[in-house]
């Protein structure tokens, strides 16, 4: 997957003031050992099965030569803010890390106040794991009886015949939510939400006929575009992806459209220096396996290579995009 800018916009400069100014790069945190007896885990705050669980699992087992036995556990709920703040407050010694992503580090927290975490101050980021688009898909007998082929004809459908058609996400305040109220703001279109508990479910319902799009991430939708079951119209992305080649972005049809699923794993803020870097380096070198990454190719992934403060960095922009477009958008949970 080709490395794409990601814009941080100009008015970007102007959100000084809703950046945290917390570090993330752990330099000023106290010393405070880890229980070297318990073994590595890593907390999962969404359902088994989806690509983030999986990605876990595989990266458990790669690091396992370096790092020991690693346990994965699910603690999906509340778009993932359960699993976070776990790991948010998990004791020093707990040695606990969490697969985070842009929901729970810069989506969920502009959506709801109070939030029960810092999403900045209170982990140390390790290492992005993989970045992937969303597409936008259609059950592709649905595609066909409409004549939608593209998200233009998608846009000239919503405008004849508003709110006839409804788009499904993995819950309030998903990727896949943000991505849909962005669409419809940015088109001046009408479609109802509705969520679902996790992807997984919204997926079936689309392929079901529950509901008639979906944003969803690349990752899951791939095998069911290429068998033919979904129709991609669209990537959310800047720019085409090398797994679709022939589904242009949807920013190029809609001017200003650009959302992608991100997801990394983080320790707790008190988490030494010596343990993230230690961390870092293994969970790093392991992406860059073979058998690593012909497992993240085959779901449509490719690894990362931002660990400790330059992923930091990343996430502080993130977190400061999707404030300005939460708000710009008017989005709130339902």
């Amino acid at each position: 997957m080709p490395r794409r800018p990601l814009p941080f916009l100009a008015w970007a400069a102007t959100l000084a003031p809703l950046l945290l100014t917390a570090t993330l790069s752990g330099g000023a945190r106290p010393a405070l050992a880890q229980n070297a007896a318990a073994p590595l885990g890593i907390v999962v705050p969404y359902p088994a099965g989806g690509p983030v669980d999986k990605t876990a699992h595989i990266l458990a087992k790669a690091v396992a030569p370096q790092l020991g036995p690693v346990a994965v556990q699910n603690k999906p709920g509340a778009g993932g803010n359960l699993g976070a703040e776990m790991v948010a407050r998990a004791p020093a010694d707990g040695n606990l890390l969490v697969m985070g992503a842009v929901a729970t580090h810069a989506v969920n927290p502009w959506l709801a106040k109070p939030f029960p975490y810092d999403p900045i101050a209170d982990f140390t980021p390790i290492v992005l794991v993989a970045r992937t688009p969303n597409v936008l898909v259609m059950e592709a007998g649905l595609a066909q009886r409409l004549q939608i082929k593209t998200t233009s004809d998608l846009v000239k459908y919503l405008k004849a015949h508003p709110d006839t058609l409804k788009y499904g996400s993995g819950g309030s305040g998903s990727i896949g939510h943000i991505a849909g109220e962005m669409f419809k703001s940015l088109t001046n279109t009408r479609m109802a939400h509705t969520p679902f508990q996790g992807a997984g479910p919204a997926l079936k319902a689309l392929q079901e006929g529950g509901v008639a799009l979906a944003f969803d991430n690349l990752a899951s939708s791939l095998p069911l575009i290429r068998s033919g079951k979904l129709v991609a119209l669209g990537v959310t992305s800047l720019g085409s992806d090398d797994e679709l080649p022939h589904v242009p972005s949807i920013n190029s049809e809609v001017p200003g459209f650009n959302v992608s699923t991100w997801f990394g794993l983080f320790a707790p803020a008190s988490l030494p220096s010596a343990a993230a870097q230690k961390y870092a380096a293994a969970f790093s070198a392991a992406m860059q396996t073979p058998a690593v990454r012909e497992q993240f190719k085959a779901m449509g992934l490719e690894p990362e290579s931002l660990t400790l403060g330059a992923f930091g960095s990343f996430v502080r922009s993130e977190h400061s995009k999707y404030g300005f477009l939460i708000k710009a958008a008017k989005i709130k949970t339902d």
